[in-house]
C-alpha cells in the first residue's frame, strides 16, 4: 500500500471550524511518542527512510516507511504492525540498530470522505495538517485530490513540507 500524504503549516482553530462546516467525523484525540531508530548497515536520513515504534494510549505499532515517491508531497510505501513497544525497541537496539530521535504530539484525527485529516501540534514546532490517503496506485489522482480538499483552507503545493518531524525536531537540537 501507499501512503499519500501532504503535510504544511494550518492554524488549527480555523481548521476545525472548515472541518465542521463540510461535516468531517472528529474520530478523536490522540497523544503519540515516536521513537525512530537507524540501522546499522544504512543511514535512513541519506536514504529517505524511517523506521519507528509509536506508542498511543498503551498501544505500540513499528512503522517502516520507505523513499519518497514524488517531489510534492509525503508519498511512499509504508507497513506497519502491532508490536510489544519494549520488546520491539529491544530487539532492535540488540540487531545494532540506533534510537536517533524521539518526536511528541498531540494529533487530533478527523476523516471525511477518503482522506484521514490529522492536525498535529507538535511541541515548540508548531500546528500541521496532514491530509492522507492510502491506496494501491493512481498517485498523482490522489495527490490532486488532497491539494483540491486543502485548497478549503488556502493550502498550496507550494505550502506542502516534505520534512518530517523527527528531521525539524532534530535541527532544533531537541530530538531527545
Amino acid at each position: 500500500m501507499l501512503e499519500i500524504e501532504v503535510k504544511a503549516r494550518a492554524g488549527h482553530q480555523h481548521v476545525k471550524e472548515v472541518l465542521s462546516g463540510i461535516g468531517a467525523d472528529f474520530i478523536g484525540v490522540q497523544h503519540h511518542c515516536d521513537t525512530y531508530f537507524n540501522a546499522p548497515h544504512r543511514d535512513f536520513a541519506n536514504t529517505d527512510e524511517a523506521l519507528r515504534i509509536r506508542s498511543v494510549d498503551g498501544r505500540s505499532v513499528m512503522t517502516y516507511k520507505g523513499k519518497k515517491l514524488d517531489t510534492l508531497s509525503k508519498t511512499r510505501e509504508e507497513f506497519e504492525t502491532e508490536v510489544d513497544g519494549g520488546n520491539a525497541r529491544s530487539i532492535l537496539l540488540a540487531l545494532g540498530f540506533y534510537e536517533s530521535g524521539v518526536v511528541r504530539k498531540t494529533r487530533r484525527v478527523f476523516i471525511y470522505r477518503n482522506m484521514t485529516i490529522c492536525l498535529d501540534n507538535v511541541g515548540s514546532l508548531g500546528e500541521f495538517i496532514e491530509v492522507e490517503i492510502t491506496a494501491e496506485s493512481d498517485i498523482e489522482l490522489h495527490r490532486k485530490q488532497i491539494f483540491d480538499f486543502l485548497d478549503r483552507f488556502g493550502i498550496g503545493e507550494k505550502d506542502s513540507i516534505r520534512t518530517s518531524y523527527l528531521e525539524m525536531v532534530l535541527g532544533q537540537g531537541a530530538g531527545k
